[in-house]
């Protein structure tokens, strides 16, 4: 194989699509090696990928084999949407150089991310609310978009954003009502271990931003059809040995099996403990990680 593949997978719900893309990846991803890889480590399978969900809320929304739990679902969701670990930016200190949430509520492109005297020459930007204004000003509008990259620093940073653009646009229905349609770009993905986590948080962003817009314009705005497209969608070699048993359970095609409702007992109960900790400590899950 001389070029990366090219995959397109359509689902209608959030486990499907990371079953099906799971298997195109592993079936018919290119072996390419990485900048993460140890000696030891096989080439990662890498393809690039659109995945379309035609309803990110359809039940069953949960899958219960992805390499996680509802605790941590719910972290990560809050650190997306709610900016919960923003603190944790520090990168005079060699931690964090962003977060998804700081990135899309607050942007703000600096020369040197590391030099804590580095000129701010913008104020922040708040892109999610400009999202928001923007739709409801002019529903069809082709500018509702928010960015995460920025060339002036992240390129000399060893882990820049996956993430690169979030964009949405309101389809009316015959009804009058609208659905916001949401795509999201991606330089490179995790796509065994992250995807699932990144789309439950953007997906719910997505729901919160469809909310605000109905508040503005009072009219029902619904969660319409997410597109998630990714340059390098991969798996890294060395999840091989663990994931290969994972992956042949796919294969039966009967991921509802494998799936909850988000209203299931036990996911409802675990996510509802996971706010409350959260409530009283946003770090407790890592520490509780160790």
């Amino acid at each position: 194989m001389s070029d990366i593949p090219v995959i397109s997978i359509e689902a209608g719900c959030l486990p499907e699509a990371w079953e099906a893309a799971v298997l195109a990846v592993w079936d018919n991803g290119l072996e390419i090696k990485t900048q993460y890889d140890k000696q030891d480590d096989p080439p990662s399978k890498d393809a690039t990928v659109m995945i379309s969900v035609a309803n990110p809320f359809a039940e069953p929304r949960i899958h219960k084999n992805f390499p996680g739990g509802p605790e941590e679902l719910e972290a990560y969701r809050q650190e997306v949407v709610d900016g919960i670990h923003d603190h944790w930016i520090d990168p005079t200190a060699g931690k964090w150089t962003y977060t998804y949430h700081e990135r899309m509520f607050a942007y703000n492109p600096v020369e040197d991310i590391r030099n804590p005297k580095s000129p701010k020459p913008f104020r922040a930007i708040n892109q999610i609310q400009y999202i928001i204004d923007s739709l409801a000003a002019t529903s069809y509008t082709r500018r509702a978009q928010a960015i995460t990259w920025m060339p002036t620093a992240d390129v000399k940073t060893d882990d820049p954003p996956c993430l690169q653009r979030i964009w949405c646009r309101l389809i009316e229905n015959p009804d009058g009502s609208f659905s916001l349609n949401m795509n999201t770009h991606w330089r490179s993905r995790d796509l065994y271990k992250a995807w699932f986590m990144n789309v439950y948080a953007l997906t719910d962003l997505q729901r919160i931003i469809a909310e605000k817009i109905t508040e503005k314009i009072s009219k029902p705005v619904k969660v319409g059809r997410y597109v998630d497209i990714t340059d390098s969608l991969h798996i890294y070699g060395s999840y091989f040995r663990d994931a290969a048993a994972e992956v042949e359970k796919l294969r039966d095609g009967d991921y509802k099996k494998r799936a909850w409702e988000s209203t299931h007992p036990a996911f409802a109960m675990m996510t509802a403990e996971a706010k409350e900790k959260l409530a009283k400590d946003p770090d407790w899950y890592a520490k509780a990680k160790g």
